[in-house]
């Protein structure tokens, strides 16, 4: 079993955990995830890594609630214990010395990027971080990513904060002012991961997606992961979750993901009526 350190309630239906797993937090690099499962019945699910102490021997997820076994996950507080809790897994971001790199982030992915941007800047790169939410009630860490960025945009779709809008924006002023940009690093819903690549593609910078949301098993037993990058046939969780955003079949990424969704609608109704009896 492994205790829950902390848990953090960051916005609405977004939780922070610190978990104590020495064996994790030894070994965890930006861009790799864990697989998490509440009890010896649960769903296995993936959940990135925020941050982690390697002294201290704890790692940090933050996760959304999105379906049954979030929503149980939810309920956990500090001092209760997860069943397991496998990692890292997934090969980490490629982290070097390109020059300029901008990292933008839609939603909760704030907490995927955080690590990334740091280990940039600690690599010497100047960087540019652009966040985005639906509102400002939706937003959280930004004054940790602000200490960790040369630049930060904010962006919300009803202009709540920052500027209005929605993260291609700003990616795209910055991309036509002739600021040299080296790599983009795009992590967050699929779909917003999708139109940054589509933003960059005719500036031809290389653009990095971390392809988590199509992910299941998260160990590529499941076969639930296939993506098609380049052409050729990948696994996000094992070859991933990294890959050139101009590279993947964004189609048949999107087709994919619709393959369970009525199956979890069923799920989280169910536990829902046993939750309220």
């Amino acid at each position: 079993m492994y205790k829950i350190l902390l848990k953090q309630d960051l916005v609405p239906g977004i939780h922070l955990f610190k978990v104590a797993a020495p064996a994790v937090a030894k070994k965890a690099q930006p861009g790799q995830f864990v697989v998490v499962r509440i009890d010896e019945k649960g769903e296995r699910i993936p959940l990135t890594i925020a941050d982690w102490d390697r002294e201290g021997g704890s790692v940090t997820i933050v996760f959304m609630e999105v379906g049954t076994t979030t929503a149980r996950l939810a309920l956990l507080e500090a001092g209760g214990a997860i069943a397991d809790f496998v990692g890292p897994l997934g090969l980490p971001t490629h982290i070097e010395k390109f020059g300029t790199v901008v990292c933008v982030a839609g939603g909760f992915a704030v907490a995927t990027i955080m690590p990334i941007a740091r280990a940039m800047r600690q690599k010497g790169n100047k960087v540019i971080s652009i966040l985005g939410a639906r509102s400002q009630d939706l937003l959280f860490w930004e004054d940790k990513l602000r200490s960790l960025s040369d630049q930060l945009i904010v962006t919300t779709d009803d202009g709540s904060y920052g500027r209005k809008g929605v993260v291609t924006g700003p990616l795209k002023e910055l991309l036509e002012s002739g600021e040299k940009v080296d790599r983009v690093i795009a992590i967050g819903p699929s779909i917003m991961m999708k139109f940054c690549s589509l933003t960059t593609e005719p500036f031809g910078i290389k653009t990095i997606v971390s392809l988590n949301p199509i992910m299941v098993d998260g160990t590529g037993m499941c076969g639930c992961c296939r993506v098609s990058v380049g052409g050729e046939t990948k696994f996000a969780c094992v070859d991933g979750p990294d890959f050139d955003g101009h590279q993947v079949d964004w189609d048949l990424l999107f087709a994919r993901q619709r393959i369970y969704l009525d199956e979890e609608k069923r799920s989280f109704e169910q536990w829902q009526r046993s939750v309220h009896r």
